[in-house]
């Protein structure tokens, strides 16, 4: 009878061991799946409606930005878009020259360009969405997230304000990938870990423009969500503003989406050559967004009225960073900041035949969207040559 009774117990305790283990480990996954599907659920929140000023109020500064399109399309080879809005509307949204130079064919409102550096502030908001769901801490390092990763005491804030000092992922890319597809960034994270190449300086000693940094943060973002950087910014930033014409794309592992436009360089003054992808290509998080001069309108508004984030995290973004030495930065995060002769913040992008351009002028409440695709290289002039003309002939 008591060897009945013992027996009895212990087949009583494993069942309970077994019940309450099982249980645990439901409850665990349960809480893994729940991490993942909150940090991509869509914000409740209603599309960006745009708006324009009427015609008859900006006729004159319509007729003033056409000449001005005409004449950098003729002299300067000027293929692409120009928008201008003003506290929140647009005064001038127009394109002109050729999307594709083979077929003839116009570029047009569709038309949807590769935006180079100027996606880099995408991957800085995905960020401070994760930080303000508490999934992740600016102050964390990406060992937190990437045990493996060769440089310690690097945080995301560091690598936000190109402060890390991190090698060049180009150079591994071109000098140490030996697989004939472009790397993507789980590879290009793997081939950071085992070449262990020298970084130039300890993070936060000084600023280094850096693309290698926001393809790390690219990769905390898939990493800390559970889904693709591209599907990550579709439910968390282009689908709740209504940016229909944006998406995140990485070259052979991505189909070609219906009016994505080519880049080109001029060869001999009269021919377009198409400039075809790179070794660097299928990487994200420091180029490879895609959109429209309207979508990214709406992406300013998005973000400035607190649609996405908080005034707070904005604001953070919107401000420079400081090196260990307490050394400004003109960098915030996503985002150059000048402060000097003009109260501005922008970006400029560069890549594969596309020059690119988003400035908001901070003092006349003025935002000026540039995208081209035939190596222009006076992004920086046209936006002063518009700036000029908006002040001097619009009075809405």
């Amino acid at each position: 009878m008591k060897r009945y009774i013992y027996s009895l117990t212990v087949l009583l305790i494993v069942a309970l061991c077994s019940f309450l283990f099982s249980t645990a480990s439901i409850e665990n996954k349960n809480a893994k799946n729940s991490i993942a599907k909150l940090s991509v659920s869509k914000k409740e929140i209603s599309p960006i409606k745009i708006l324009c000023y009427p015609e008859k109020v900006t006729k004159n500064v319509v007729s003033k930005l056409d000449a001005l399109l005409s004449k950098i399309n003729k002299r300067n080879d000027f293929h692409g878009s120009l928008l201008v809005a003003k506290k929140g509307k647009i005064i001038y949204n127009n394109q002109v020259g050729t999307s594709d130079f083979r077929k003839k064919e116009l570029l047009n409102e569709h038309s949807v360009f590769q935006l180079a550096s100027v996606s880099k502030q995408f991957t800085a908001a995905a960020i401070m969405i994760l930080h303000e769901k508490k999934l992740l801490k600016l102050t964390d390092t990406v060992n937190t997230f990437f045990p493996k990763f060769p440089y310690e005491n690097v945080t995301i804030k560091n690598l936000l304000n190109h402060t890390a000092g991190l090698p060049k992922y180009f150079w591994l890319a071109e000098h140490k990938w030996k697989k004939p597809n472009a790397p993507t960034n789980k590879e290009m994270m793997q081939l950071i870990d085992e070449s262990k190449v020298q970084r130039f300086f300890k993070p936060g000693r000084n600023f280094d423009y850096s693309n290698t940094a926001y393809l790390v943060l690219a990769s905390i973002v898939e990493k800390v969500s559970g889904v693709s950087f591209q599907e990550f910014a579709k439910q968390n930033i282009f689908d709740p503003l209504g940016m229909k014409n944006s998406y995140v794309y990485s070259y052979q592992n991505d189909s070609i989406p219906e009016n994505q436009i080519d880049g080109y360089r001029l060869y001999r003054g009269w021919r377009h050559l198409k400039i075809g992808s790179t070794i660097n290509d299928a990487i994200v998080g420091d180029k490879n967004v895609y959109s429209t001069a309207e979508d990214l309108l709406k992406w300013i508004q998005g973000l400035n009225t607190g649609k996405l984030i908080s005034k707070e995290s904005k604001e953070l973004m919107y401000t420079k960073g400081k090196t260990h030495y307490g050394k400004h930065v003109p960098y915030g995060y996503g985002f150059r900041i000048k402060t000097d002769k003009e109260n501005k913040i922008y970006h400029h992008g560069k890549w594969n035949g596309f020059r690119t351009g988003l400035t908001q002028y901070i003092d006349d409440d003025l935002v000026v969207i540039v995208l081209e695709h035939t190596s222009y290289n006076g992004i920086a002039a046209l936006n002063n040559r518009v700036k000029n003309i908006i002040a001097k002939n619009f009075k809405g």
